[in-house]
């Protein structure tokens, strides 16, 4: 076995889990997670206290009451169909609660919340209704049939709060100190313990540190997580916060952060604790699980986004076929938070938030076509994958002597590795399908008649823009490709006109990595328009690391010369920037001249992609997908 750690048995408490694998709870549907066969389930999340407690809703209703409990009870159907232990999320959202017009939140301290809603410091009152719904939950999370439950403390929700000195400001008993800002935690515990006895298995997770100024330390945490132990069979490391957004980038980790950015924490409790010990985030291969199993830093490992990306995760490390597993990218479309809501679902995986109508498993189509894909980009690359899967004979050109499109570019900048890692899962799929690949080839239509296809995609991607600049054509100007590709021609003093993600990115690595003096041009007034809030945290973050980069907002372009770029301020003054090297990066176009040329050869001709209009690879991997999965 290639992965024999990670794949061991382990008891908590009185239960056996078939291996060290938890299924994090990330969106509303858990079957696909379940048939993938990870040890524990965490099927979704359920209040404690109703109308105080839903981050969600003020009318979100308890789980457990007597017109949803079986709604509830259906969940551990789910979890146990791939032989899952299934357990249950209890949380309460504490300050920030989503509570009825007119109402309060409550919370360690009081004070008044942005939209205006009253939050009210607790009282011993408060505090004993809190703690018996918490009980309450986990007694009937036993008896309706979860193996487990797992207590959210952690993300800024009402027992971080308490224990957090950047939400308790009390001076009473239950402030000031850790051992006082433990207390009404300990409390809630020991209530919990006692409502569902000694070997009912009870599962806690907390953030070891919040990044933020005046947050927890990690010393006070480790010092609850020992008192904890008492009452607790397992601790989940987890890190940052919820709602405040400039935390959350540390919960849910984009590009710009390192693989398990949390090992470090764990492996200290571990090390001071008798009880298990998991820990989540941004752990995204079998190896790297393997290797925290092994290595004892950890007992069980906890995934969200790659579970997302492929359900299947488990079953194919186990299955050693780590090759197959559609690795996550980190874009954060997957999150609501990020996305505000609107166009949420997967960049890799167009079955998440579609599963009403995206199938688990294509079926053969009922009649075999000859399918010729133009360009290999992701959308042709998910198209080709698509169609053959259904049973089609596909013929995928691509006029580059490369697979991948953009991504082959951005694979090669040094915060995308988790792109370079969806391009070599693409590569090694279309090598070990039966599409008939031809790179170097580039389409016309006369060629594409040839083949005599009975459906032609189009996903031609789209181009670089040049923007009439006077003096584009110097010979320091170069496009946002070369500057990926011959980095090591970049001159010290470099201006990067154009702020979306591509040159943002490249200005970045120039500056944090080579210590290239590098100013950002942009005529809007927002860096990296395109990408979606988190995403644009984050990168404003490590932008803040590169000392030498600078960003100029509502500026345009006015000329170039040999050395320098003269560019118009937002206040209307010409300003002078020294330039040994001159990057474009001003979008891409639609490549729909070329895309279009390739319509009237069949009737089943569709485009998909940048060809349509330049969006993400969600988008480009949806639509690929969709199209091909109807032939």
């Amino acid at each position: 076995m290639k992965y024999p750690h990670l794949f061991s048995p382990l008891k908590i408490n009185s239960i056996m889990v078939s291996n060290r694998i938890i299924a994090n709870p990330v969106g509303h549907v858990y079957e696909d997670k379940a048939l993938g066969r990870p040890g524990v389930v965490i099927a979704g999340s359920v209040i404690t206290q109703p109308g105080k407690s839903s981050w969600a809703s003020p009318e979100e209703p308890y789980g457990f009451h007597k017109y949803e409990v079986e709604k509830t009870r259906q969940r551990i159907l789910t979890a146990h169909r791939g032989g899952a232990k299934a357990s249950i999320e209890l949380g309460h959202a504490g300050q920030y609660a989503r509570v009825a017009a007119g109402d309060f939140a409550i919370g360690p301290t009081s004070y008044t919340r942005a939209d205006g809603v009253e939050v009210r410091a607790m009282d011993e009152a408060m505090m004993e209704e809190v703690i018996y719904w918490f009980a309450q939950a986990a007694k009937d999370a036993k008896e309706v049939g979860f193996d487990m439950i797992f207590l959210h403390f952690g993300h800024g929700w009402l027992v971080t709060e308490f224990l957090s000195p950047l939400f308790n400001k009390r001076e009473d008993e239950y402030g000031g100190p850790i051992k006082n800002r433990m207390k009404f935690p300990l409390r809630i515990l020991k209530a919990i313990r006692e409502a569902v006895g000694p070997l009912f298995p009870v599962e806690m997770r907390v953030s070891a540190t919040e990044w933020m100024p005046g947050g927890i330390e990690f010393d006070d945490v480790l010092t609850f997580i020992k008192a904890a132990q008492e009452y607790i069979d397992m601790v989940q490391i987890s890190c940052g916060l919820d709602i405040e957004h400039e935390a959350n980038v540390y919960m849910a980790t984009t590009n710009f952060s390192e693989h398990m950015p949390n090992v470090k924490y764990a492996k200290v409790v571990k090390e001071n604790v008798n009880i298990l010990v998991s820990v989540v985030g941004a752990i995204m291969n079998p190896e790297e699980a393997e290797g925290l199993i092994a290595d004892g830093i950890v007992d069980m490992v906890a995934l969200g986004r790659p579970l997302v990306a492929d359900p299947d995760w488990p079953i194919k490390a186990l299955e050693e076929r780590a090759e197959d597993i559609i690795p996550c990218i980190r874009c954060l479309q997957c999150y609501h938070i990020s996305t505000n809501r609107r166009n949420v679902g997967c960049s890799v995986n167009p079955r998440y938030t579609n599963e009403a109508w995206v199938p688990r498993v294509l079926s053969k189509a009922e009649k075999k076509r000859r399918v010729v894909i133009i360009g290999a980009g992701p959308a042709g690359c998910k198209a080709a994958l698509t169609a053959e899967e259904r049973g089609h004979e596909v013929i995928l050109l691509e006029k580059e002597n490369y697979i991948g499109g953009a991504i082959h570019y951005v694979a090669m900048e040094y915060f995308k590795e988790d792109i370079k890692a969806y391009l070599e899962y693409l590569k090694a799929q279309l090598a070990k399908s039966k599409v008939e690949v031809r790179l170097g080839t580039e389409a016309t239509p006369e060629l594409v008649k040839a083949l005599k296809p009975d459906t032609v995609i189009i996903a031609v991607g789209a181009e670089p823009a040049a923007p009439p600049i006077p003096g584009i054509q110097q010979p320091n100007v170069i496009g946002f490709y070369d500057a990926i590709t011959k980095e090591e021609e970049v001159g010290e003093n470099v201006v990067v006109i154009g702020g979306g993600t591509i040159g943002a990115e490249i200005g970045l690595e120039l500056a944090l990595l080579k210590g290239k003096n590098v100013t950002v041009v942009e005529m809007t007034d927002t860096i990296a328009a395109q990408g979606n809030m988190l995403y644009k945290i984050a990168l404003r973050h490590k932008m803040e690391e590169a000392k030498t980069l600078s960003v100029m907002l509502e500026a345009r372009c006015k000329e170039i010369l040999s050395d320098c770029v003269r560019v118009i301020d937002k206040e209307g003054k010409e300003v002078t920037l020294p330039a040994d090297t001159v990057i474009i990066a001003t979008g891409v176009r639609a490549n729909r001249k070329l895309a279009e040329s390739f319509y009237g050869i069949v009737p089943m001709t569709y485009m998909v992609g940048d060809c349509e209009r330049p969006r993400k690879i969600q988008e480009a991997t949806l639509e690929g997908y969709t199209i091909a999965s109807e032939l």
